[in-house]
């Protein structure tokens, strides 16, 4: 157990954004802030929008109407606005046009600015084209690019017609494209030509082209050159960026609950789920998690090493510039040439909030073990955090070794259909090591058991009692199939599909999904907590447990390590012995295996569910966002032989 506390000076308590909310209110602390944000969600989101000044050109009569249901929620009803305007609009003109709105550092180096003067000129340049070949509101917008500033410009410029927002993964393959672009009914596709990855030229342009020929409702193919900008074309329904012009106008009037995006989520087994976003929702809950959780406001600069197909991207757009900050983008591998590449890019740019996920973390420690002796970078003042839970070992040694204990880690944890964050330490209240610190403002999350009765001290599903603006408003096209995932299993409640533990002193943890989580002999255990015990040893760089069928305990465990740079030992059956030791004895694992690798997404996010399909020789479904998907075949021979 790590003793590890990260604790508040006075005066980061007292300059603190979530602090200035709190006491305009006459409120005290973030205890009772917490408290009147859940005791009362209305007035919380409403005190949310007067903080942070969200221009709304129509004021809504009231905040929330649940005349349809709990599950079908009206936020900020009557109210009129574009999220452009909040997020480019304001920013744009007078003594903050000059400010910088996005830097992109390419993987080789190169770096491109825009300031927000210019940022908005290139927006009008391509609302404007793109009004020229026909997309208006309510059209599907695929945006299929890597994090460079034309995907920054594409946001704004469909998001200003009112089109809908469709991000892409930038990994995919056609299967996994056309899946949601006949899904979305798409109309448009803005795709790069290629990237570079790992000092690879990945081609992008192909994979589309590929997938349209099962998409016949793509009528525009707008192409941006990243690789080659002499590119040129004549090709039937193709159009360059560079060539994208016309009438901008205003951006469009929109309703509050007008949609700005659908985000898909890969799930286990189906097909893709577009989940639906709106204008004033999203924002009004992005732009709060970046002022309150990250403590961001106008001349910070906030970077997380994401991708636009995952939520975490246009959060990180929308919720970065809501609140004037500069956006940074980093386009590539971000351990190439080194590990110290993550470092040297927030020093490089100044960066303040640095968002990562545990996976890269541990990609970086077992890389450059020594590189605690580099330092944080002097100008990070809230290290970032989503995705997966973190092991103690490697938590500690970045918050402890590498930042000096003076920067807190803001784990979160929310999801695509969450919009943003339901729990999340803020940095005004001590942090103990991998926590996530208790309920974000205004969301009433709890830790149930199977009856929907409240849980403290043991593992229970995580739920939320009452909806929050960024609730995404169901499955595109598909209402029942939104109910049955998140409203079936405890009606008139939200369960979102992982289980969590509420320990004695307040603090949150979650331990993984719920259909992740082991059964053994009668007793739940979430991957997580085997995988921090075997990751404690000095010999793994990382793990991946799943559970298997076992006739006497119900299921059993295996465990996968992948070994740190330089060792030769198999250390498996030490290994086996301390899980034993630390979780006892009935948890021993039934198999530990060393393997090259593990099958991960480009985000280092490690995908259990395929791990553990390999290991019991079955379809391991979609693996369109897995980066590496031949690791696979080491986890296949590591079991070739077991009877």
């Amino acid at each position: 157990m790590s003793d590890y506390v990260w604790t508040p000076t006075p005066e980061r308590i007292e300059q603190a954004n979530v602090m200035r909310l709190a006491q305009a209110h006459g409120l005290a602390s973030l205890a009772e802030l917490r408290a009147r944000s859940v005791a009362d969600v209305a007035w919380y989101w409403d005190a949310v929008v007067a903080d942070l000044g969200l221009p709304f050109r129509k004021r809504y009569d009231r905040v929330l109407d649940l005349s349809a249901g709990i599950e079908h929620p009206d936020w900020f009803v009557g109210g009129e606005l574009n999220i452009v305007d909040a997020c480019l609009g304001r920013w744009s003109a007078g003594s903050s046009a000059d400010r910088t709105a996005v830097v992109h550092e390419a993987e080789d180096g190169r770096i491109r600015s825009l300031s927000f003067s210019e940022l908005s000129a290139e927006v009008n340049r391509v609302r404007g084209g793109l009004r020229r070949l026909g997309i208006s509101k309510g059209d599907a917008v695929a945006l299929f690019m890597p994090m460079i500033p034309e995907v920054v410009v594409a946001c704004y410029a469909v998001a200003g017609l009112g089109a809908v927002l469709v991000p892409l993964f930038s990994g995919f393959a056609p299967h996994a494209v056309a899946a949601r672009l006949q899904d979305a009914d798409v109309k448009a596709v803005v795709v790069a030509d290629g990237t570079v990855r790992r000092g690879r030229e990945v081609a992008m342009k192909p994979v589309l082209e590929e997938a349209l020929e099962s998409c016949p409702t793509v009528e525009h193919v707008i192409v941006v050159g990243n690789l080659d900008q002499e590119r040129k074309t004549n090709a039937p329904r193709e159009a360059l960026w560079s060539d994208l012009s016309g009438d901008a106008g205003q951006a469009a009037p929109l309703a509050a609950d007008d949609t700005l995006l659908l985000a898909y989520t890969s799930g286990t087994s189906g097909r893709p789920k577009g989940t639906v976003h709106t204008h004033a929702g999203f924002l009004v809950k992005t732009a709060s998690e970046v002022a309150y959780s990250f403590d961001v406001g106008p001349g910070d600069v906030f970077c997380w090493i994401t991708d636009m197909g995952w939520i975490m991207g246009p959060l990180s757009v929308f919720g970065a510039h809501a609140n004037g900050a500069t956006l940074v983008l980093y386009e590539g591998s971000p351990d190439v040439p080194d590990t110290n590449r993550l470092w040297a890019l927030a020093e490089r740019h100044a960066v303040t909030m640095l968002g990562v996920s545990p996976t890269l973390v541990r990609t970086v420690r077992a890389g450059a073990p020594s590189a605690a002796s580099v330092g944080g970078p002097a100008s990070v003042r809230a290290l970032g955090s989503s995705g997966e839970p973190w092991d103690r070992e490697t938590y500690d040694w970045l918050a402890r070794d590498v930042f000096g204990g003076r920067v807190p880690v803001i784990n979160f944890s929310g999801g695509t259909e969450v919009g943003g964050s339901f729990l999340a330490p803020y940095p005004v209240e001590p942090i103990r090591s991998c926590s996530l610190g208790g309920p974000s403002l205004g969301m009433d999350v709890d830790v149930v058991d199977d009856q929907a009765r409240p849980v403290r001290g043991k593992v229970g599903e995580l739920v939320c009692r009452q909806p929050w603006p960024s609730m995404t408003r169901g499955v595109w096209k598909d209402d029942q199939r939104y109910l049955e995932s998140y409203w079936s299993v405890f009606p008139g409640m939200w369960r979102h599909g992982d289980f969590a533990l509420v320990d004695d002193d307040g603090q949150w943890f979650v331990l993984g999904r719920s259909d992740d989580v082991m059964n053994v002999a009668g007793k739940r255990l979430a991957p997580a907590e085997v995988e921090a015990v075997l990751i404690g040893h000095p010999a793994v760089a990382e793990a991946a447990v799943v559970g298997v069928p076992d006739a006497r305990k119900g299921e059993g465990i295996w465990a996968f390590w992948v070994p740190r740079e330089g060792v030769a030992e198999d250390v498996s059956d030490q290994l086996r012995e301390m899980v034993a030791t630390e979780l006892g004895k009935p948890f021993t694992p039934g198999l530990v295996r060393q393997v090259a690798a593990l099958p991960k997404t480009r985000s280092a996010k490690i995908l259990r569910r395929a791990v553990r399909a390999a290991a019991m020789g079955t379809d391991p479904g979609d693996l369109s966002s897995a980066e590496n998907p031949e690791a696979l075949e080491g986890i296949r021979a590591a079991v070739a032989h077991i009877p």
